[in-house]
């Protein structure tokens, strides 16, 4: 499952650049927890021009995902990775200021995602509020979820609606193989994993994903 942060997890901000400026999106835990426990891997995926641009300090990414994990774990919700691109190539800061391969649209950090969590991804999720969003899953081959108040121009997802925690239920609700009488969001079902993703005990870690363009 790789979810956008900005709009998407979290509430959205102009270039947010402190960790009290990450607010989680309403009802977002419930379902998170659901496909989680279902055996999906949870990978935000995310683009940070304000690094290349100057706004937000290369020192304040790590508070600000700390941030974001602490904020998931209060719903029991574990984040298998956090890759983020910090390039726009009319940015400010010359290092950044590049055409790379991971700013979405490209899918450069869906595959790189896949690549170090071994995911399947003609059997995963892009959720996002933007058409980037959009484009990057279905480059990479994932089916794709747009949020948002309206639909926009230019977008053709799997699934529409309009908030996260809704496009996180239908999914769940697509996805998740229920028993009869269990509770999707009750631990302990016996339910198993979902078959294109490896359960959370046999992931492989992922020590590449770290600095300022992935952080896990």
């Amino acid at each position: 499952m790789f979810l956008d942060r900005d709009g998407t997890l979290t509430e959205p901000r102009h270039y947010p650049s402190r960790p009290e400026d990450l607010a989680l999106q309403p009802g977002i835990g419930p379902p998170l927890h659901a496909l989680q426990h279902a055996g999906f891997a949870l990978i935000v995926v995310t683009n940070q021009s304000g690094l290349a641009r100057g706004l937000i300090s290369e020192a304040a990414v790590a508070p600000m995902h700390r941030r974001l994990r602490e904020l998931l774990a209060r719903h029991r919700v574990q984040l298998d990775g956090i890759y983020l691109c910090p390039h726009h190539p009319d940015g400010a800061v010359p290092r950044f200021s590049i055409t790379c391969s991971c700013r979405k649209p490209a899918p450069g950090m869906l595959h790189q995602a896949a690549d170090d969590l071994g995911c399947d991804l003609s059997a995963s999720w892009m959720v996002g509020d933007s058409v980037c969003d959009v484009d990057a899953g279905r480059r990479a081959g994932t089916r794709t979820a747009l949020v948002g108040p309206q639909p926009l121009a230019g977008a053709v997802p799997t699934l529409y609606r309009t908030t996260t925690a809704r496009a996180l239920e239908a999914i769940g609700a697509s996805e998740i193989l229920r028993a009869p009488g269990q509770d999707p969001h009750e631990e302990g079902t016996g339910r198993p994993p979902h078959p294109s993703v490896p359960s959370a005990s046999s992931r492989r870690s992922n020590p590449r994903a770290e600095g300022p363009s992935r952080e896990s």
